[in-house]
């Protein structure tokens, strides 16, 4: 990802290109909600094409956003404890297909550096060759909720590092951040050849006895039959649609519903959709 040449050829194309989409209409935008609608309307004239207007509300969208919106929670951390041996956190690492994971001391909120399962490779072939994780331990870079993301976005491209700890306004940590959640504001989804496999384990994961943190794209048939409700298939086709629609609106962080004896939580969310739920169910047996 190489800084942008203001003398290229390339900038120039894009400058003229932009420019051809304003000079399409009678007036030029005064605010950002002026651009997302001649950006929409350049799409139904057939200037851009679908996928090109995502991207550019996506890079609008990311210039609103903190990263306490996009951060994956606390709980969804997957950590490696810096006293651990190599033969017992190995098989972690397979089975989550991640590349970078962060080592801790006491708790979550001692976070020691990051572990790049790369850095395992150069003992993997040279038989008998000891290693522990203090050996290949590589810095942690901690970051507020409050840092705006589009800023962050620069910093990951000009310090070259692709995982920040995010803490909040007291110093605990309350999750983390990749450059992938980031870049998936802008171009959607990235896929990989584990995702199929992510997305039917861990779209419901447990946080305690009562309380889980579920993925707003589940699907109603899938929430049912793990909770044991009855919400309607066809009144949305995921979870986070039926949970909109009992708000009314677009919820943001931390609002709360209650739907069948379920209370919902917003624990992430954006200006267009939910992204993650915490759903606690009553306090009683299971």
């Amino acid at each position: 990802m190489s800084e942008d040449n203001p003398h290229s050829s390339s900038g120039s194309t894009n400058k003229g290109w932009l420019d051809k989409i304003v000079q399409s209409f009678t007036a030029e935008p005064k605010s950002k909600e002026d651009l997302v609608t001649v950006i929409q309307e350049a799409e139904s004239r057939g200037i851009i094409n679908p996928e090109t207007r995502e991207m550019m509300e996506g890079v609008l969208e990311v210039s609103d956003l903190r990263v306490r919106d996009i951060m994956i929670p606390r709980a969804q951390m997957m950590t490696i404890d810096i006293d651990e041996t190599v033969e017992e956190f190995i098989p972690a690492i397979l089975e989550s297909a991640h590349s970078r994971f962060p080592v801790i001391s006491e708790d979550k909120d001692h976070i020691e550096g990051i572990l790049l399962a790369k850095d395992l490779l150069e003992y993997a072939f040279v038989p008998g060759k000891k290693v522990t994780i203090k050996d290949i331990l590589r810095p942690a870079v901690i970051v507020p909720e409050s840092k705006r993301v589009d800023v962050l976005l620069k910093e990951f491209r000009q310090k070259r590092y692709h995982m920040a700890i995010v803490v909040d306004e007291y110093g605990g940590v309350s999750g983390l951040v990749t450059i992938e959640d980031i870049l998936e504001l802008i171009v959607g989804e990235i896929e990989d050849e584990h995702d199929d496999d992510e997305k039917e384990s861990d779209d419901i994961k447990p946080l305690n006895k009562h309380t889980y943190s579920v993925k707003a794209l589940t699907p109603v048939d899938e929430f049912n039959k793990f909770f044991g409700t009855k919400f309607d298939e066809e009144e949305a086709d995921t979870i986070g649609g039926i949970v909109l629609r009992a708000f009314g609106h677009m919820p943001e962080r931390e609002e709360e519903v209650t739907l069948d004896n379920l209370l919902f939580k917003v624990s992430s969310s954006d200006k267009r959709r939910l992204i993650q739920l915490k759903v606690t169910r009553p306090d009683q047996e299971d």
